[in-house]
């Protein structure tokens, strides 16, 4: 290959790499006109609930939480539905308050709760971090 042709792949190479990065934050955080999506599906796959990962979609606009959807899991539909009403303590409030709330996590669905706490959290903080 010659000088010019290695050049011009390094030149790709790196654009690619760019690219795939802006692609990567995309995976994460969306717009809808004013609201802004916050997906922890890659975010947070660390994670864990009691049966695996528990994403969910955080709606931010004006920096306040608007809503919450979790993602589909692998968490049991009885424990999760217990699990998933700890989510409306965080609508409505801003994204600062969000970050440092202490949620209690519910009875018989611990593991599950304390992941969607994380999720929200970490998902917060990445918004702030990157609005």
């Amino acid at each position: 290959m010659n000088k010019f042709k290695k050049s011009h792949f390094a030149l790709f190479a790196a654009a690619a790499l760019l690219l795939s990065s802006f692609i990567a934050a995309d995976a994460v955080l969306t717009k809808e006109g004013k609201t802004t999506i916050v997906n922890t599906t890659t975010l947070t796959k660390s994670v864990r609930g009691f049966h695996g990962p528990t994403p969910v979609k955080i709606y931010i606009k004006g920096n306040k939480v608007q809503k919450i959807e979790t993602l589909p899991n692998q968490e049991g539909k009885k424990y999760f539905a217990i699990a998933q009403k700890v989510l409306t303590q965080f609508e409505g409030k801003s994204v600062s308050k969000v970050e440092k709330m202490q949620v209690d996590a519910k009875t018989g669905a611990t593991f599950s709760t304390k992941a969607l706490i994380q999720n929200v959290q970490t998902g917060v903080k990445y918004y702030k971090s990157h609005k």
